[in-house]
């Protein structure tokens, strides 16, 4: 499938509100995934940050450009028609503190620590433009930004000596009922994971920009919650987040 083609009929089903059969998106490889992203991107507006994960085993982690308009502060409520799947990450997001550009290498924990200013909670909305589940197209799901809808962000605070995801306790509410705690529940080895983003935004032409907000994965798997609730996620010694969804 031609490139424009696959980035209108995601950008149609967003505007609509109206799924996309997954099988009419025709992306069989990360290549043409990514370039679908940064097509969209250019119709959608600037990143905001970029949204990275990893399986923690050794394979490549996969990314997706955040457009600016969707990274909202805690306290937000989101309404409109394209909130239909309603789900929800529990996440660790950090800042960037500076314009950013690795040149040729994946940098090293030492030097990420210098780009990065502060640590935040966010909760990742998922919202997959794809429709007729389950999709079996690995690459059509990158290509939809990885499903995602918005990042709610949390204050942030002072980047700490020690940082592991495999050391972050995160909890889940809706409607003030705990829905999940977690402990290490994100399984990615951070600093790597954040090296090889560095390194393939660059490559990309988009390295990274002071203020944009970097995510790191699922800490409490995915949640979904039903319209009309307050969500409400904390992860243990950076602090709280919450918004919700319309009725």
């Amino acid at each position: 499938m031609h490139i424009d083609a696959a980035t209108q009929l995601l950008l149609d089903a967003r505007h609509s509100g109206l799924a996309l059969d997954w099988r009419r998106l025709a992306v069989g490889d990360a290549e043409t995934a990514y370039a679908v992203q940064d097509a969209q991107l250019r119709r959608l507006g600037p990143a905001g940050g970029w949204k990275v994960g990893s399986k923690g085993d050794g394979s490549l982690p996969g990314c997706a450009p955040l457009p600016a308009s969707g990274v909202v502060p805690s306290g937000t409520t989101l309404a409109g028609p394209q909130w239909r799947m309603r789900g929800l990450e529990v996440e660790l997001a950090l800042r960037v503190g500076r314009d950013y550009d690795p040149g040729a290498r994946v940098p090293d924990e030492a030097e990420l620590r210098t780009v990065f200013d502060a640590i935040l909670p966010a909760i990742e909305v998922v919202e997959t433009r794809l429709g007729h589940p389950p999709c079996t197209n690995p690459w059509a799901g990158m290509a939809d930004l990885q499903s995602h809808g918005a990042l709610v962000t949390g204050m942030p605070q002072p980047l700490p000596a020690v940082l592991s995801l495999r050391q972050v306790a995160a909890s889940l509410f809706i409607d003030g009922q705990e829905i999940t705690r977690t402990l290490g529940g994100n399984p990615a080895d951070l600093w790597p994971m954040l090296g090889w983003l560095a390194l393939h935004c660059a490559r990309r032409g988009q390295p990274w920009r002071q203020g944009q907000i970097i995510t790191t994965g699922s800490c409490t798997g995915l949640q979904r919650a039903r319209a009309g609730l307050q969500v409400e996620a904390a992860l243990e010694g950076v602090g709280a987040v919450s918004f919700s969804f319309a009725g």
